[in-house]
């Protein structure tokens, strides 16, 4: 008998075996939620790296190839300038990378409050009432308060272009299981070019991408009242953001991986860097057929962006979240946590006037070149000081 209570006791756990247990569970579930539900500092720093361009980078970076002219600077400055139609520069990377990184984040923000229980309609709601304000916004960018006729008001812009992308990216991940995702990202990109192979402006072939020529170009000056960007064209059309709205699907992907428990943090970047000869692979095949017009987002352009974007966030994820080498990129956090204020400010506040003000002093002891740089340098540190002194204040322009 007593052999056989002793034997018993060994295979039954202690109550104390139990509590390790349960510790051991409720500690693994704590940090798998704080996981998911962590801010990613890549995001950040990737968003930043992208404004950081347009709050003076791309003038420092002219400046400084005018001052040492090195054929790589000066290389490197043209990169700053969008093609004329067709053809890809970097500068022309910098709208559709903030929009797959705003798909990115998806899966952190409506993926979290989907898991929390969260109503699919209050969601929708949500959704809206950020397209709404996007669009608004944008309006106002565009002299909207001005309240002239329809005819002469542009209601098209780069913030209601991301609102409505993002938009149609945000329902879809809603109301689509994620082992579709890829398949609405196809159906959007091949549904766009379809159309444009099919259909041309009156008296032009199918398959044309002129601004005159093209059914997008012409939807927008013809079928829409509202005034255009151009004479035949709107680089923020409404066509165009069919295929747009791939970049946040396609950056919601992406954020899925990122914030899946695995693969290993290691496994996720390889399987990113896999991604990226596929897609570059796919949009220099389809650039055959369907040049890289980044007025018009074709699908070939859409797709090699994505390769871009794709590129660069395993590279920033990597370095940032997976080694945790992040205080380098801090400067441009700073910048990331406030693209929706950078973008306005520029419109709104003369920030080259208060740079002049604050280090045109210095900068009149120097001749150009030199000169130039100094400013355009004056024009960045003004920003980032505004940006930064935001952060300590916890003051965020969000929509």
């Amino acid at each position: 008998m007593p052999d056989t209570l002793l034997t018993n006791e060994a295979a039954e756990p202690s109550a104390v075996d139990d509590i390790q247990v349960t510790e051991a569970l409720d500690k693994a579930s704590v940090e798998k939620e704080e996981r998911k539900s962590k801010r990613l500092r890549s995001l950040d720093a990737l968003r930043g790296f992208d404004m950081f361009w347009i709050v003076g980078g791309s003038a420092l970076v002219a400046a400084l190839a005018k001052f040492t002219q090195w054929p790589w600077l000066e290389r490197m400055a043209q990169e700053f300038q969008h093609a004329k139609w067709v053809g890809f520069t970097f500068y022309d990377l910098i709208f559709p990378l903030f929009l797959f990184l705003a798909g990115v984040a998806m899966p952190y923000s409506l993926g979290g409050k989907l898991e929390q229980g969260a109503s699919r309609l209050r969601l929708t709601l949500k959704v809206f009432k950020r397209v709404l304000l996007l669009v608004l916004l944008g309006i106002v960018y565009n002299g909207g308060l001005a309240l002239k006729p329809l005819a002469e008001t542009r209601i098209c812009s780069v913030l209601g272009f991301i609102g409505v992308a993002y938009g149609i990216a945000a329902l879809v991940f809603i109301y689509s299981k994620p082992r579709f995702h890829i398949a609405w990202v196809i159906g959007l990109l091949l549904g766009y070019w379809i159309s444009l192979q099919l259909f041309g402006a009156p008296f032009y072939e199918g398959g044309t991408y002129t601004p005159e020529g093209s059914l997008a170009g012409y939807v927008d000056r013809n079928l829409l009242p509202w005034k255009v960007y151009a004479l035949h064209f709107d680089p923020e059309g409404v066509l165009g953001m069919i295929s747009a709205a791939a970049l946040p699907l396609g950056g919601a992907i992406v954020g899925q991986l990122l914030r899946a428990d695995k693969p290993r943090d290691w496994q996720k970047v390889m399987v990113l860097l896999l991604a990226v000869p596929i897609l570059f692979g796919i949009a220099a095949l389809w650039s055959g057929s369907m040049p890289f017009i980044k007025k018009m987002w074709t699908s070939s352009f859409v797709v090699h962006c994505m390769a871009w974007s794709v590129l660069l966030t395993a590279v920033f994820y990597l370095v940032i979240d997976v080694l945790g080498l992040w205080r380098w990129s801090y400067f441009f956090i700073i910048i990331g946590l406030n693209p929706i204020t950078i973008y306005l400010g520029t419109r709104i506040i003369d920030f080259w006037g208060a740079s002049q003000f604050l280090f045109g002093g210095l900068a009149g002891k120097y001749e150009q070149p030199l000169q130039g740089v100094i400013l355009a340098a004056a024009y960045c540190l003004t920003w980032w000081m505004v940006l930064w002194a935001m952060h300590r204040k916890k003051m965020y322009l969000r929509v």
